[in-house]
């Protein structure tokens, strides 16, 4: 997978965030050393939020998010404005740019505020200091920068991206406040030893392009094999051969959910077992609070309305597991007559209310940021929400089997039934 590959789901979100023509494409610009965003001395000429992926070395890739002006007017700039907040929920580092000329006042204190709130670090920069009289001693630049580290209690950088000045400080400081890899949750590199031996079942998924493995298959290779560990990918009719032929017992098998049954049976008891969905739910998210949310199966009634939540949109199969194979399951293992509805893409939807419970898609086209954001939504409306990995398991008789190696995912397990 090269660099231009690299999912958006995995690359830490940095969204440029200030006024109207404050200069924020600029910035975009001068960081990506090329002209992705539109530039224009008319404001509000950002309209939806503009992703540019690059490379931030020793970081890696990340992408850039160019949002419009939260000062925005009339019914058009609300719905501007609306968007731009919504990309809030997944920002991992947030650039505020301030214009020189304008200065600091209530909008980006309470911008600051904010992003205090939703603790997003914050790198400020002084944008368009070509335009102050520095008198060829800077003391201008000085000055407002002074004025604005008092009003916000942060330093900025001083920055003109027409003059190419700050990009390099800007650099760094975005390198120092992003985490390091060997700082960032791992899929399950953290759970293996150099050596270890994993055994991956993958059936052929006819979602999924001619000739490829799906995005979380791909993924959990790559991690295993960061960790110097070894990887065996089986399909699940030749689980039980491939487990005869390895000459040693694996250190853990990770199937798809949903194989979970074949793979369970073939599995020996002793070889821990889970899934690429459920690595997922504690990758991306809080599996402990997806564990506590399946209990709520047990308790839906006739009526009840089940939100099914997917992250992204693709063309669905006939036997498509969110409009299909889920449903089916739940009304089958329930026995109720529910009211199961749908919803797809980067939004999650309002009215979270008045859901009995949400079953959430792997979120593998989510950032951890994004997902965590979306618990915590479900979790402030008072609806228990699982995942896929999560439920099929528990659908399928797997539990607690399959979250045995998860000492945090267990105990929430264990105190739900008390």
């Amino acid at each position: 997978m090269s660099l231009n590959d690299t999912p958006r789901g995995e690359r830490m979100h940095i969204a440029v965030f200030g006024r109207r023509n404050a200069g924020k494409s600029s910035v975009i610009n001068a960081l990506g050393g090329q002209e992705t965003s539109i530039v224009s001395p008319v404001s509000g000429t950002t309209t939806d939020p503009v992703y540019q992926p690059m490379e931030l070395l020793p970081v890696g890739p990340v992408v850039l998010i160019d949002t419009a002006g939260l000062d925005d007017s009339g019914n058009l700039g609300e719905q501007r404005i609306r968007k731009t907040n919504q990309v809030l929920t997944k920002t991992d580092l947030a650039l505020l740019v301030i214009d020189a000329l304008h200065g600091v006042d209530k909008f980006e204190q309470n911008l600051l505020r904010n992003l205090s709130d939703k603790k997003v670090p914050v790198i400020l920069l002084l944008n368009k200091i070509d335009l102050l009289k520095d008198h060829g001693n800077g003391a201008e630049h000085t000055a407002v920068a002074a004025k604005v580290e008092e009003q916000l209690h942060l330093k900025p950088i001083i920055f003109s991206a027409l003059r190419n000045t700050g990009v390099t400080e800007l650099k760094a400081a975005m390198v120092r406040e992003l985490p390091r890899d060997e700082d960032r949750f791992r899929l399950v590199g953290d759970l293996l030893h150099p050596g270890d031996l994993a055994v991956l079942v993958v059936p052929i998924d006819k979602a999924a392009p001619k000739g490829r493995l799906i995005l979380p298959q791909q993924q959990t290779i790559r991690d295993i094999m960061e960790c110097d560990a070894v990887a065996v990918v089986t399909k699940e009719q030749e689980l039980g051969h491939t487990l005869k032929t390895l000459g040693r017992k694996p250190n853990v098998v990770i199937t798809d959910s949903q194989a979970f049954l074949k793979v369970q049976a073939d599995t020996p008891k002793d070889i821990p077992l889970t899934s690429f969905s459920i690595l997922f739910a504690r990758y991306k998210g809080d599996l402990p609070q997806l564990v506590r949310g399946v209990r709520a199966i047990e308790r839906l009634r006739d009526g009840d309305r089940v939100l099914i939540a997917e992250a992204c949109t693709h063309h669905r199969q006939s036997d498509d597991i969110a409009s299909v194979k889920i449903p089916r399951w739940l009304r089958e293992l329930t026995g109720r007559q529910l009211q199961i509805e749908h919803a797809a893409g980067s939004d999650f939807p309002a009215g979270l209310g008045l859901y009995s419970l949400i079953i959430h898609c792997g979120a593998c086209m989510l950032n951890r940021k994004a997902m965590l954001q979306r618990l915590e939504e479900a979790e402030h409306a008072g609806v228990p929400i699982v995942n896929y990995g999560v439920f099929i398991a528990y659908v399928q008789g797997v539990f607690p089997r399959a979250i045995e190696m998860f000492p945090s995912a267990m105990l929430a397990w264990e105190e739900g039934g008390r």
